[in-house]
């Protein structure tokens, strides 16, 4: 990975996951796909290999990543999905040709056309994100807590009450302002 760009953030949920290359969206947003090698970089994160992106491809890619973003923030909301949302999810899952294949580890790979990966790739991550939407797979859209965040995540915690798109940012961002906010208020007090 390169080191001048912001590290991806990486989950199990790949549509959340694609979203989440743009982070902190109601404060000061970090871009983490700004040029097309990023984005290339983080398909082969997610085992979805391409061997090239142009300039187009990544808008198609960001268009997709806002349209994802904002059909899941309103199904988190228990808001109707926009048109335009749906309209480009659905576009790029239909134009997205690639084939699930299974591996001798019984594992899933997906075999990208090489003319067009970049399209493929983003029809595998649209469909992924039809079936959260669809209410295919189990577990919850939520909105990270985080105020600067906001991000959409899957939530498939046993209880599903996880509040942080990832404890490890956004929740111990959190919870370590609050104990100084706390310590402010009561300077002597013993942690």
């Amino acid at each position: 990975m390169d080191a001048r760009f912001p590290e991806f953030r990486l989950g199990k949920v790949l549509a959340t996951s694609f979203t989440a290359t743009l982070t902190e969206r109601c404060g000061d947003p970090v871009e983490r796909i700004p040029v097309p090698q990023r984005l290339i970089d983080w398909l082969a994160v997610n085992d979805l290999v391409v061997e090239s992106c142009t300039a187009a491809q990544l808008d198609l890619a960001r268009e997709l990543r806002e349209s994802l973003h904002a059909a899941l923030t309103a199904a988190a909301l228990r808001e109707p999905l926009p048109a335009s949302a749906v309209h480009v999810i659905n576009d790029r899952s239909v134009h997205g040709r690639a084939a699930a294949v299974l591996t001798p580890e019984n594992t899933r790979h997906w075999r990208l056309r090489p003319a067009s990966g970049v399209v493929d790739a983003l029809g595998v991550i649209a469909a992924d994100a039809i079936g959260i939407l669809a209410g295919e797979r189990d577990g919850r859209l939520a909105l990270c807590a985080s105020p600067t965040c906001r991000a959409a995540f899957f939530d498939t915690s046993r209880s599903r009450t996880r509040r942080w798109c990832e404890m490890n940012t956004c929740g111990n961002r959190e919870k370590k302002a609050r104990f100084h906010a706390n310590q402010r208020k009561n300077p002597g007090a013993v942690p």
